[in-house]
């Protein structure tokens, strides 16, 4: 079993030293690499007050980079030159990798997860059960719970640094619409539903229209929320105008049968995905 604080205290040491006396230790840098790779350990985790960033898992990963030079990397007929091999799916994972999906080492692909031809990059965490559609992308670190959908063509945000920057999050039961963007550690509540071509920032306004007055949220889309791209003027010395907001236009029904749900939402709201 390893041990996780003495394996965090080193690559705390590792991160204060120049590369060339960190590369002399970097075996405690790879073995926190495969315990992402294996889902043994995770680069957020969420506590009673949100989601926390595990700052000692996102040096390794910074410290991987600095550590190893680029190399060719083999993957059937085609050579690529990166710092991070492909990660190796095996049958008994329970995942189904369509080509040319790629996920780098470093990820982890919970069994049930599907990725149409797309990118998982280092550091992030995909659930059981999701569907990562065709050119979805899932940043480095983001973390995607159970059973969400990422529609063709979203890309999830990767962050890095600062070590102590939360990941963007996608919590169980999240539906993210075509083309969406959420980027910035934006955390996306369990079983919400982004329609079509909604950007979330940390600055973006998510402003619920539902009560007779607006109610306003940023870096964070309540659970069970449906959300649709908005606007909300704002005035300027050269006139008056529109910045982007999203807007929440209802709430999705809690339902033990998610699909069922999922279809009423869309049913009723009319949201584009």
């Amino acid at each position: 079993m390893t041990d996780l604080e003495a394996l965090a205290r080193e690559i705390d040491e590792l991160w204060e030293l120049p590369p060339e006396v960190a590369a002399r230790r970097g075996a405690a840098v790879e073995q926190a690499i495969d315990l992402l790779d294996r889902g043994a350990v995770r680069v957020a985790e969420k506590t009673e007050t949100g989601w926390v960033a595990r700052e000692w898992v996102k040096k390794a990963i910074l410290l991987s980079f600095r550590l190893h030079p680029s190399h060719p990397v083999e993957v059937g007929p085609f050579t690529y030159y990166d710092k991070v091999p492909v990660k190796r799916v095996r049958p008994e994972d329970g995942v189904r990798v369509v080509p040319p999906a790629v996920a780098r080492r470093g990820s982890y692909l919970s069994p049930g997860v599907v990725l149409m031809p797309s990118y998982v990059n280092i550091g992030a965490w995909v659930g059981p059960g999701t569907m990562v559609d065709t050119w979805a992308t899932v940043g480095s670190c983001a973390q995607i719970g159970a059973d969400v959908h990422l529609s063709g063509g979203v890309g999830i945000g990767g962050v890095l640094e600062p070590p102590q920057a939360t990941p963007v999050i996608v919590e169980d039961g999240a539906f993210v619409g075509s083309r969406c963007i959420v980027v910035e550690g934006v955390v996306v509540g369990a079983e919400a539903v982004l329609g079509a071509n909604v950007v979330l920032t940390a600055s973006t306004p998510i402003i619920d229209v539902t009560g007779p007055e607006p109610v306003e949220y940023r870096g964070s889309v309540p659970p069970r929320s449906i959300v649709v791209p908005g606007t909300r003027p704002k005035e300027f010395p050269a006139g008056m105008y529109q910045l982007p907001a999203a807007l929440v236009i209802g709430t999705r029904s809690e339902s033990t049968d998610r699909k069922v749900s999922l279809n009423d939402a869309l049913r009723s709201y009319g949201v584009a995905v």
